[in-house]
């Protein structure tokens, strides 16, 4: 099978909104601290709160991996944030891609991103030039940098020159940086 499929029913006025990204360089991260779950989160939550910036619910989710070479140990451990991330956001997860690109990615690189699919009512579709005075504005708590600013991370740190920083402990996290660094991109589905 080719295509993933969803029976999509229960609207009336159905407008579907689709959002596509990648976690970017905090892929480098993972490598460095050999941890690969949180990511399959990042890449699914942070799809996920596009879409709902419209005011539609989640419905599908597809992923994209691109790597060297397979290592079956990393590519579970993402999947699993994945999965994870999916049936928490209440989305099913359809399918993907895996790519063996052995002379495109050099050892230890790959590429990870993802494509959810939403789904709502018209009129219930969020309009953001509908915002005025008067309106009340909620401010839900990130879980830190999210998948942004990985590359000024790594230039304040010098990470690429030397990585142990990520696994000292830091008083004023609680925990080390790089365990601060990984913390997954939250869903604010739960919460809307």
């Amino acid at each position: 099978l080719f295509g993933g499929l969803y029976h999509l029913q229960g609207y009336h006025d159905l407008v579907l909104v689709s959002s596509t990204d990648g976690v970017g360089t905090k892929l480098k991260l993972a490598q460095w601290l050999d941890r690969y779950e949180s990511i399959g989160h990042d890449v699914v939550n942070q799809s996920v709160n596009d879409v709902l910036t419209t005011g539609a619910r989640p419905l599908f989710f597809l992923d994209y991996v691109a790597v060297p070479s397979l290592d079956s140990v990393h590519l579970e451990a993402l999947i699993k944030g994945v999965a994870d991330a999916c049936r928490n956001a209440g989305c099913a997860l359809l399918g993907g891609e895996t790519s063996q690109l052995t002379d495109v990615f050099t050892p230890g690189s790959f590429e990870l991103v993802g494509f959810v699919v939403g789904a709502a009512e018209r009129d219930a579709l969020l309009d953001p030039l509908s915002v005025s005075q008067g309106d009340i504005l909620l401010a839900l708590p990130s879980s830190g940098l999210h998948t942004n600013g990985y590359s000024l991370v790594r230039t304040v740190f010098d990470l690429e020159r030397d990585q142990s920083t990520l696994r000292e402990q830091s008083p004023e996290l609680g925990r080390t940086l790089g365990e601060a660094l990984l913390e997954p991109h939250r869903s604010y589905w739960p919460m809307l």
